[in-house]
């Protein structure tokens, strides 16, 4: 009934053999965190969170997370440089890209909703070897999105104290000479300070992210309102333009969209909540799909009003805002914009810094990394441990470090994330795991299971024997048919025939799934290679529509397998237009992914080796799947109901 996850590699095995274990550890998957899977704990109660956590508290994590300085500056560069007056199309397009990542997220974290988020999906849906990328990747994101955030707001903070070098000499920036190294003391203070608010706990740390974000929300309101009405008096001189409403065409549009697209990045932050919210089911989808909508709101109503109080080839691509209202005789106006831009960042800051510990912990409970990340204060009920952990790496960066050349890694982690979210949710609805791993402590109870089984299955076949199907007959009572015994052969070979074609399904299913993944990755790099060929970026391009389009219509006409529907915590939110909308969703972030250029890669190429080195090092042999047992999904709870009942 069950097997080992990995068989060891003892003294005597071959080469071969160890190799072919370790390759069997990078697919192993584990089960969704559910009451029976924390009960089987050693360690209990001590890792649980706090559930405290409703729907204001998701949207304020959502909107605080993601809506930070980066508007401030976007609208001027994007609106000089691509889209013109169309700036708000392209806001428009991004946040529906991101709304099919949150559809996707939506399903998941009411499914499976642990702390984690998509290094946890990835590791129930595809395996070990991938969520362990994903999961170093989010650590990777956090750390250096925490940090850049924290040394962007000391010169905000300067602005609002007259100039740039008006801060206290305590707090401002200086150059160690000879080493040329800029240290930055506010930066490193701020990263304490919400680390430390981190640690109190949960539900006080989102009322004062609220607050923040609160003000940075009417800080945007206050550009809308009021910059709305100097636009209606003067006239919107931004579109009074000869050249349109598209000066640089459709293409342009497109190409601003997939650079504010990145300004949504932010909502994931509610998934890796998902631990302490008290009814995940209901509170995440909507947590996630408000604060996104709020999100894609504010940035459309405040590029509209911006780009239409000046003309887009006379923005200040530092400063478009107040420029903007400057331009109008309000100069004062910059001050509240500061405000604005200092609160985003501090909101921001919060929701860097916040899912990390919680990675960390999702990841040592799995055992791939040691347990002290996994412990949670019995009082605050918090990852102490690894709150303290994070801000004091964040907190050095931000001291020493000039993190901005940096900042492209932390694109590459959301959008490696998003897409494999959008593989999960496939692999969930078409080959969601037919065995699932329980722990071998549970030995006894899966014997005892496993023979109740085959001696039920046993009884039934002496019971079959004598069940018989009536006869069929015509009007007038002639049998049409003999009685036919439940355990004919013709019955018989109907259900293997039966059982057979599902398996069948399932497997062209999931060789589905992975030739959709070669046709998009085929098609994206084809169209963003710059040095190919037009003959050789046909070909591929055409390869890789085949396989994509071939892929999609496959898994269309295909019925998804009826596991799905007990899969994971059920009831909760359901992702519409499977699979079309996951496959898009996957070409849109392969496509990003592949545009971030080739030195960022070659810099987070480093950061994967290192995570590499240390899973083969560490993680592989420490992870709780080494030694644990796989089942049939169907008899999990049996399984722990018997260990219960012996107890």
């Amino acid at each position: 009934m069950g097997f080992v996850g990995e068989g060891s590699c003892s003294s005597g095995g071959d080469k071969g053999g160890c190799f072919i274990g370790g390759m069997k550890s990078l697919v192993r998957r584990k089960q969704v965190d559910s009451a029976n899977s924390k009960s089987s704990s050693a360690s209990g109660s001590s890792h649980q969170l706090a559930k405290a956590l409703t729907i204001p508290h998701l949207i304020t994590i959502g909107v605080g997370s993601t809506i930070g300085a980066g508007v401030y500056i976007l609208v001027g560069t994007v609106a000089r440089e691509h889209s013109g007056p169309a700036l708000t199309i392209s806001f428009l397009i991004a946040g529906i890209a991101a709304a099919l990542s949150a559809f996707c997220y939506a399903e998941l974290a009411s499914r499976c909703p642990s702390a984690g988020s998509a290094y946890h999906y990835s590791y129930i849906c595809i395996g070990e070897g991938v969520a362990w990328l994903i999961g170093w990747s989010l650590v990777l994101e956090y750390t250096i999105g925490g940090s850049a955030v924290a040394r962007g707001i000391s010169p905000n903070l300067a602005m609002l104290f007259g100039s740039p070098d008006s801060l206290p000499s305590f707090l401002a920036r200086h150059t160690i000479p000879g080493l040329n190294v800029t240290v930055d003391p506010c930066a490193a203070i701020l990263v304490f300070l919400v680390t430390g608010l981190l640690c109190v706990g949960i539900k006080e740390s989102t009322m004062v992210q609220g607050f923040v974000t609160s003000v940075n929300v009417c800080v945007m309101g206050f550009v809308i309102v009021v910059g709305g009405y100097l636009g209606y008096k003067s006239g919107w001189p931004g579109y009074e333009l000869p050249v349109g409403y598209f000066p640089y065409g459709v293409d342009g549009m497109l190409a601003g969209a997939s650079t504010v697209f990145f300004a949504y990045i932010g909502f994931d932050s509610v998934a890796s909540t998902a631990e302490e919210v008290k009814n995940p089911q209901r509170d995440l989808p909507m947590g996630i799909g408000f604060a996104l909508s709020i999100c894609c709101s504010l940035y459309m109503l405040v590029s509209a009003v911006i780009v239409g109080l000046v003309p887009y080839y006379a923005m200040d691509p530092d400063t478009p805002i107040s420029s903007a209202f400057a331009s109008h005789g309000i100069n004062w106006a910059a001050y509240i914009i500061t405000i604005g831009a200092c609160t985003s960042l501090c909101s921001t800051l919060m929701g860097s810094i916040m899912p990390q510990p919680r990675i960390l912990m999702a990841m040592a409970r799995d055992g791939l990394l040691p347990s002290f990340f996994s412990d949670v204060n019995k009082r605050t009920q918090v990852p102490v441990k690894g709150t303290i952990a994070t801000g004091l790496l964040s907190g050095a960066l931000a001291f020493f470090m000039n993190v901005e050349q940096l900042s492209g890694m932390v694109s590459v982690g959301t959008l490696l994330a998003f897409t494999m979210v959008a593989i999960s949710v496939l692999i969930l609805r078409y080959v969601p795991p037919d065995e699932v791993p329980v722990p071998s402590s549970y030995q006894e109870a899966i014997d005892s299971v496993s023979l109740r089984r085959s001696s039920c299955s046993s009884s039934s076949d002496m019971d079959v024997e004598k069940t018989k199907i009536p006869a069929v007959t015509s009007g007038d009572s002639t049998p049409l048919l003999g009685e036919i015994s439940v355990g004919h052969p013709l019955v018989e070979k109907a259900a293997a025939k039966l059982s057979y074609l599902v398996r069948q399904r399932r497997k062209v299913a999931g060789w589905t799934i992975m030739f959709i993944c070669i046709g998009v990755c085929i098609v994206t790099s084809a169209a963003s290679i710059v040095n190919l060929s037009d003959p050789a970026r046909y070909a591929l391009s055409g390869i890789g529509g085949l396989l994509l389009i071939s892929g999609l219509i496959v898994l269309t006409c295909i019925d998804q397998d009826d596991a799905r529907h007990s899969f994971g915590h059920t009831g909760g939110f359901t992702c519409p237009f499977v699979p079309l909308l996951p496959i898009t969703c996957i070409l849109i972030n392969v496509y990003l992914l592949i545009n971030l250029g080739g030195e960022t890669w070659a810099r987070v190429s480093i950061w994967l080796v290192l995570g590499t080195c240390i899973y083969a090092l560490y993680g592989r042999t420490h992870s709780s799947l080494k030694t644990a047992v796989y089942v049939p999904s169907t008899h999990v709870d049996e399984i722990y109901e018997t260990s219960a009942i012996s107890l």
